[in-house]
């Protein structure tokens, strides 16, 4: 068996935590699907068989899926920050999230099925606003502050003014 990583996100599902981890895995590189424990035994909400955590990668961040049942929901105050590399990159993560029962949000945050939280963000994005011309960053802020998902394009004509 390998040797755990020292630290590890555990992230809290309803019962679903596989099929969230199998959905990261084949949506995002360099992300897998690892052990899944099931139940020895009927529990409290489960039945034999059951899975009651997964381990997983995203983008290459250790997770634990922990099938705890209804107490607990994801919040915004946990997201997944993803950098993109061009248009094409972002849109695929963006229809894939929001595509699969997601929800989009402002400023390039959306939401997957599962209730976890995802800010799919350019670089360019990053870079912009924090272009050493205050003006350009504010043009950069204000654009991005009206968007959904974050256009690049638009992003690099509000830099440049």
């Amino acid at each position: 068996m390998p040797e755990p990583a020292k630290n590890t996100i555990c992230l809290w599902f309803d019962g679903d935590a596989e099929d969230a981890a199998r959905f990261y895995a084949a949506t995002f590189p360099d992300s897998a699907v690892g052990t899944v424990y099931r139940a020895p035994g009927d529990f409290p909400g489960g039945k034999e068989g059951d899975a009651l955590t997964v381990e997983f990668t995203v983008l290459g961040i250790p997770c634990l899926g922990l099938n705890g049942g209804p107490a607990f929901k994801h919040s915004e105050a946990f997201s997944f920050q993803v950098a993109t590399f061009d248009q094409a990159e972002t849109d695929r993560y963006w229809n894939a999230i929001v595509g699969n029962g997601g929800e989009e949000n402002a400023c390039g945050w959306c939401k997957d099925k599962w209730g976890l939280c995802w800010q799919i963000t350019p670089v360019a994005l990053t870079r912009a606003m924090a272009d050493p011309d205050p003006a350009a960053a504010r043009r950069v802020f204000n654009a991005m502050m009206e968007m959904v998902k974050i256009d690049i394009a638009t992003i690099e004509a509000a830099r440049r003014g």
